[in-house]
């Protein structure tokens, strides 16, 4: 819509005819919306209005219908759209995280829910490829990921470099003194597994709309806000919109969430060469010394994928260069050839530049305004989140409403800083 020319009568008729969408089904998911024989009542004011269609925002939305709310769901541009963090490929979902046992928690109860949503899928949102991490050398990060397993009772494998090689030859393990397998973790689809988070949201009565919003008045009472130039009212105000956070409010979190440009690449594997399939390589992460390198086997035909861990420039999501840059590409290079070299040679097929929501430290989002009692923050996904999308959508809905009076203390916006450190990998 044309914000210049919405009037209050176009915005309620799209919603309303938005609301009663059935989706072409799960089978079709990226198709999103079809319009219904007949539109749902408008309703002026909703329980909830979540802003922002991606991984965050699309599961709490989910879950606050499941809570039996009344839930509108928007986005500027669509669930996991091309600009989105949650946008692109595929996301690794794993448990290692050193002693951050909290996040080894949520990604365990995330994968299950994952699970649930790729089985009602035609075609697979979960791939269970196995997660390989590669170590030069015994550190903490490695030894507190292990005791952390053994605690919760995941299921972890510590390989030495001969069980490595045998299992894995198409990796070059120079210089790698072990490795931890997961074999119940993989790789999500990313984008399309969020279009169907939205898609059942809407089949199950929710209500989505494409459409720009602001942040609630300053003076106001938190209830309302302008959706394509036009006020709405709502109980709740949820605002999960990774990186445009700082811009919808720029005084609160602009010094606290700091958005940086991040780029990866996809290679094509040699002609029959079956070795970097899915069913052949897992998503794998390199230590290296702590300059970490990560990616994925050849996924629905994409291509090998590989990226550089390391936070990048400061980026804007709206009008930052979105092409890799020929730096970026001479260091993949080298790291292909080193430890992948059936690849040496091989073309880049495909890149993608997305962006991080990074907090000081790396921890989440999940917190109420500080001047409004009932709008929410829900964000910092910090270039880990996505796996975590559906208990970071349980936890906030168990905070909006009530619940849970007060975030988990990581999840606080006063543990927010303003220097940069990040703790959690």
């Amino acid at each position: 819509m044309d914000s210049k020319n919405t009037t209050r009568r176009s915005v309620v008729k799209s919603i309303a005819t938005l609301g009663a969408a059935g989706l072409v089904g799960t089978s079709n998911a990226a198709s999103m919306l079809a319009l219904a024989n007949k539109p749902a009542s408008v309703k002026k004011s909703w329980d909830a209005i979540v802003i922002g269609a991606g991984v965050f925002g699309a599961w709490t939305a989910s879950h606050l219908q499941a809570a039996g709310k009344r839930v509108l769901l928007l986005d500027a541009a669509g669930p996991a759209n091309a600009q989105a963090s949650s946008g692109g490929e595929s996301r690794m979902i794993r448990s290692a995280y050193g002693a951050d046992a909290i996040y080894s928690e949520m990604s365990l109860r995330s994968l299950q829910q994952w699970k649930r949503l790729s089985t009602d899928a035609s075609l697979p949102l979960f791939n269970q490829t196995g997660v390989l991490f590669l170590f030069q050398e015994m550190v903490d990060y490695a030894r507190q990921s292990i005791a952390t397993h053994e605690a919760l009772g995941i299921g972890l494998d510590v390989m030495d470099t001969n069980l490595l090689r045998s299992k894995f030859p198409q990796i070059d393990f120079s210089g790698i003194e072990f490795g931890l397998y997961e074999a119940e973790f993989g790789a999500l689809m990313a984008r399309r597994a969020v279009q169907h988070v939205v898609a059942d949201f809407v089949k199950a009565g929710g209500q989505y709309l494409q459409a720009s919003a602001s942040a609630p008045a300053k003076g106001g009472d938190g209830h309302s806000l302008q959706v394509n130039g036009e006020t709405l009212n709502s109980d709740l105000l949820i605002y999960a919109c990774g990186p445009w956070l700082p811009k919808l409010f720029p005084e609160l979190v602009s010094t606290r969430l700091f958005v940086t440009r991040q780029e990866l690449a996809f290679v094509a594997p040699p002609a029959g060469n079956g070795s970097f399939a899915a069913n052949a390589l897992p998503g794998w992460a390199d230590f290296n010394g702590g300059d970490l390198y990560y990616g994925f086997p050849d996924l629905e035909g994409r291509g090998f994928k590989i990226a550089h861990d390391r936070h990048g420039v400061e980026f804007d999501p709206d009008s930052g260069d979105r092409r890799v840059s020929s730096a970026s590409y001479d260091s993949l290079r080298a790291y292909i050839k080193r430890r992948f070299p059936a690849l040496a040679d091989q073309p880049f097929i495909g890149e993608r530049v997305c962006q991080y929501t990074n907090s000081s430290n790396g921890d989440f989002l999940i917190d109420k305004h500080p001047a409004f009692e009932d709008v929410f923050l829900v964000g910092a996904g910090s270039g880990h989140g996505f796996k975590h999308g559906p208990e970071v959508g349980r936890m906030a809905a168990e905070m909006v409403l009530g619940s849970k009076t007060s975030p988990k203390p990581r999840f606080s916006f006063k543990t927010k800083q303003e220097t940069h450190h990040r703790t959690v990998v």
